[in-house]
């Protein structure tokens, strides 16, 4: 039996890991070199930065990240140490999409916008990003995408330059973070990409938090250059900056892709690939311990100009979630960190959007194509 040390926020982290041994469950950001001298695994979630400083003298063979990112990881060392590494790509996308669908009809309603009119600009588009494009599409939005690297594998037919996604009436990031290399993402909102935009244009960020300057969103909120910002991931994390985060339309603690769905598939991921590793058979199952959603099912009326809205909101209310964030914008400074962690810890169960039946009260096949398409059972 081996000896496993597991971020305490991993759902059913127990329950799986120990079919192939002993787990110890820690804070994330409280693991340590001392606690790692003799586990054979280290299971984590993005908070955790895992490199030499943290693996040096210890017994690890095995990292695993219950999380699509891997910028946390020094994969290298990794590599050069033999240490066999996971992540989980994908495992969340469905609930990064769902806040994205949430958050373009929350805009659209509080803007009187009409989103089947506009462009939506999207950034990175791999797991997360083509969910998001279908969602959009479903909304009757013209997606404009933009990678690089896919572009490059692809060839550029179907891609956009950034100089053409500037040009789009709402923009979202989907990107790793990527500090140096051919196409780098730190920073890629900068002064000078806000300067480029057209006038009210929006922005929407649930990559990683230097994807943005922090700087530059805020300067452009503050003149108004820009209409809105719907930010879920931060520079500086925990210790976010909280005039920005007033200045935002929405503001969440990195949680777009924390649904409980989203959450224990990365939990099977890592769970397979250990036991890939290890060479044993996997004994635990999620499906065996999934509880019911909380709503099974949504009514949706045609003849309400909102009701794609109202059923979003139904399965997953944001205003709750930007409501507990703006908590920290009276916070002093030494508590920012506490508060942005202990938002994310204590996080309350969100499912996705494909548990819940939509049932029509009449009719009507555009709406059931778009509530389809968004991800919800329509019946």
């Amino acid at each position: 039996m081996i000896k496993i040390l597991a971020d305490e926020n991993i759902p059913y982290g127990i329950d799986a890991f120990s079919t192939l041994g002993t787990v110890q469950l820690v804070a994330g950001r409280a693991i340590s070199q001392e606690m790692l001298k003799d586990k054979d695994a280290l299971i984590v979630r993005s908070i955790t930065k895992v490199n030499k400083e943290l693996l040096s003298g210890t017994a690890v063979r095995f990292v695993g990240t219950c999380t699509i990112g891997e910028d946390h990881v020094d994969k290298q060392y990794l590599e050069e140490q033999g240490i066999a590494f996971s992540s989980a790509p994908g495992c969340n996308a469905d609930s990064v999409a769902d806040y994205i669908t949430g958050a373009l009809l929350l805009l659209e309603n509080h803007f009187s916008l009409a989103l089947s009119q506009m462009t939506l600009g999207v950034v990175g588009v791999g797991n997360v990003g083509s969910r998001v494009v279908k969602r959009a599409q479903a909304l009757g939005m013209t997606c404009i995408l933009n990678d690089p690297p896919l572009a490059e594998k692809n060839g550029n037919s179907g891609y956009a330059s950034l100089e053409e996604i500037v040009k789009c009436d709402i923009i979202t990031f989907h990107t790793p973070l990527i500090k140096e290399g051919k196409w780098p993402t730190r920073h890629l909102v900068n002064e000078a990409f806000i300067a480029s935009l057209k006038p009210e244009t929006i922005i929407i960020n649930t990559a990683r938090g230097a994807v943005a300057d922090n700087a530059a969103p805020k300067s452009a909120l503050r003149s108004n250059r820009i209409r809105a910002a719907v930010l879920d991931v931060w520079e500086n994390e925990p210790s976010i900056d909280p005039e920005l985060l007033a200045l935002t339309f929405l503001g969440t603690p990195h949680i777009a892709g924390y649904s409980f769905d989203g959450k224990v598939n990365g939990t099977t991921q890592i769970y397979a690939s250990l036991c890939s590793f290890l060479g044993v058979d996997a004994q635990w199952k999620a499906d065996a311990v999934m509880p019911p959603p909380l709503c099974p099912e949504v009514t949706v009326d045609p003849d309400d100009p909102n009701c794609l809205l109202h059923a979003v909101s139904k399965v997953y209310d944001f205003k709750e979630d930007d409501s507990r964030m703006r908590e920290l914008c009276s916070l002093p400074p030494d508590k920012i960190g506490v508060h942005f962690d202990l938002l994310r810890k204590q996080y309350p169960v969100r499912r996705e959007f494909h548990n819940t039946s939509a049932l029509l009260t009449r009719q009507d096949y555009a709406l059931t194509s778009s509530l389809s398409g968004i991800g919800f059972t329509v019946t």
